[in-house]
């Protein structure tokens, strides 16, 4: 042991708190009941994501939400996103009224109105309550999606941040794989072009209808305790002014500028893959890649979380910069793919069916890239948001930020395909927006890595703090 080590273990000693019967003995930290542990809130998180988004997912991963036409679904999709953006930006002053559990368990409820209008334009050809649908669901997932970010990256502990999120995406993705495997059962004969079978929606509708009850399980943040032993800070009845205060100054933070381009590009992108799917593939390949692409997804978002979270390399610069290249290489050969390809087939104009291997490995090899590109680019977008801050109650602002830049950005993506447009010119938009994108984004993760580092400092001079504090007040008694 070095002298200073001695002389540092010996002032301990000297300053330990003791009384008339000995020393006072430390507190001993009581582990907390498994329903307030951050694991449980990221499981009920899940949960619900499951349940409302994960199978919102897997109708639209059947392309266009399973319709034969893709105008009358992207319109509603570009309506729902419209009314979303600005439900995203008010999750902040919900929560302060209602609280997260609220919060979440109201956002779900417009998820099954959403698909009781699929049900009702496939088996009786109505349109109004598409847009019925699309408006609830616009409204309520907002508040839903604001929440569930804020309570992933803000509830759990720094180094687990990454792998939680990852679990958050695995279940949502997972409600693709069982909605993918239930329209792979119910449509595997479908060898057309077409509209999947409307009894697939029943099984989407009383799944969604589950999202509010499970979102009752949650938490609020006070009430939670991390593995740690620290306490989780998110201050309730902000004033509504004070509440835009804070929104406009970390709308107006250099981290979230640099993110910004990485936010639209990944909101814009997604009305290409499921109208892609819908032109250029039979029902039953539709269903199929509604199955595998919720599995690549997640692979994609668990080699992301680990690549971050991980220790295989000392510095966690090192480790957010490689996974930024892996990114950043996928994403580009995707876009290249996608122009490529996209280029023949606006005059081929092929039926794409896994019955002919020699054109539909391909295509279809494309979309499933596709979504690889997009959950590992999600999962890193969330690593960096929830990095920035420790309390749940920034992380709501945040979240809320992301979720409403991302809604604006999908809201013109789908208007912008219900026109409709050619898919080559929104390929090749895709490939503008990634390359714009890529410096700004390298240069986030910076940002995002310093600012990590900072928290991780303060913690350490919090904890110290809070050791002295113990120690004077054992003095006085």
């Amino acid at each position: 042991m070095s002298t200073s080590s001695s002389v540092k273990q010996g002032e301990l000693e000297e300053s330990s708190p003791t009384t008339a019967t000995g020393p006072i003995p430390p507190p001993v930290r009581q582990k907390p009941p498994f329903f307030r542990s951050t694991l449980f809130q990221i499981l009920v998180v899940g949960i619900c994501a499951f349940s409302a988004p994960g199978i919102w997912s897997a109708m639209n991963g059947l392309g266009v939400g399973g319709s034969q036409s893709p105008d009358l679904v992207n319109a509603a999709n570009a309506l729902l996103y419209a009314f979303m953006t600005v439900t995203c930006f008010a999750g902040p002053w919900l929560t302060n009224i209602i609280g997260f559990r609220w919060t979440l368990a109201i956002g779900s409820l417009g998820y099954p109105l959403y698909a009781a209008g699929l049900y009702v334009n496939n088996r009786f050809g109505s349109t109004w309550f598409v847009y019925v649908g699309a408006v609830a669901c616009g409204l309520s997932a907002g508040f839903f999606w604001s929440v569930e970010g804020a309570i992933a990256t803000g509830y759990p502990e720094q180094g687990k941040r990454g792998r939680y999120i990852a679990t958050w995406f695995t279940f949502r993705n997972f409600g693709n794989i069982i909605g993918g495997a239930i329209s792979l059962a119910i449509n595997h004969k479908a060898d057309h072009r077409g509209k999947i079978g409307y009894e697939t929606y029943l099984g989407f509708i009383a799944i969604q209808c589950l999202g509010f009850f499970f979102g009752l399980l949650l938490s609020n943040p006070e009430k939670v305790q991390r593995d740690d032993g620290t306490r989780i800070e998110a201050k309730r009845g902000t004033a509504w002014r004070d509440e835009g205060k804070e929104m406009w100054r970390l709308l107006r933070s250099k981290p979230i500028l640099l993110l910004f381009p990485l936010f639209w590009y990944y909101g814009w992108i997604q009305a290409y893959p499921g109208t892609y799917l819908a032109t250029y593939f039979t029902v039953r390949s539709r269903a199929l890649a509604s199955f595998l692409s919720a599995v690549v997804g997640t692979i994609a978002t668990w080699v992301s979380g680990s690549i971050v979270d991980l220790p295989w390399a000392k510095r966690r610069q090192t480790r957010a910069i490689t996974a930024f290249v892996l990114i950043a290489l996928l994403n580009s050969a995707t876009w290249i793919w996608a122009v490529y390809i996209q280029n023949e087939y606006r005059h081929t104009k092929p039926t794409l069916d896994w019955g002919d291997q020699s054109s539909f490995g391909r295509g279809f090899g494309l979309y499933m890239f596709e979504r690889i590109s997009l959950g590992m680019v999600e999962n890193y977008i969330y690593w960096c948001i929830s990095n920035l801050s420790d309390s749940p109650g920034d992380q709501i602002r945040y979240s809320s930020l992301l979720r409403g830049i991302e809604t604006a950005a999908v809201a013109v993506g789908f208007g912008v395909q219900a026109v409709p447009t050619a898919l080559i010119a929104t390929a090749s938009i895709n490939f503008a927006f990634w390359f714009i994108a890529l410096p700004f984004a390298y240069y986030a993760t910076l940002q995002v890595v310093q600012k990590f580092d900072q928290l991780e400092k303060l913690g350490s001079i919090s904890e110290d703090e809070r050791v002295v504090e113990q120690v004077s007040v054992g003095k006085e008694a």
